[in-house]
């Protein structure tokens, strides 16, 4: 998880970098000399950096939405009473689930 987090802050700052060398490439190349071609490929390099970083940082968000652990919750409390209802002892299964969460917590 650290060697990632080092790895997104250095994707961060080169985008960052090259999106704020853009803005000023495209002024510069735009007033000296009016190089259409120039100042487009500038600009589109300045966009890519823009859409790497925003990528970037949406892809490195791994907190789900409370929604989504609802919906599991429910799904789960689902079989949990199919389980139980088809003879299964209710706190054996409950153990279980317990077990197999603080199992998944330690991955």
């Amino acid at each position: 998880m650290k060697s990632s987090s080092i790895t997104l802050r250095n994707i961060r700052v080169i985008c960052s970098t090259i999106f704020v060398l853009g803005i000023a490439g495209m002024i510069i190349t735009s007033v000296a000399g009016n190089n259409v071609g120039l100042v487009n490929t500038i600009g589109g390099a300045t966009a890519i950096s823009a859409l790497v970083l925003l990528v970037a940082t949406i892809t490195s968000n791994t907190v789900r939405p409370e929604v989504f652990v609802e919906a599991d919750a429910e799904r789960v409390e689902r079989q949990i009473s199919r389980l139980v209802e088809g003879g299964a002892d209710e706190t054996q299964v409950r153990d279980l689930v317990r077990d197999a969460t603080n199992l998944g917590r330690k991955s």
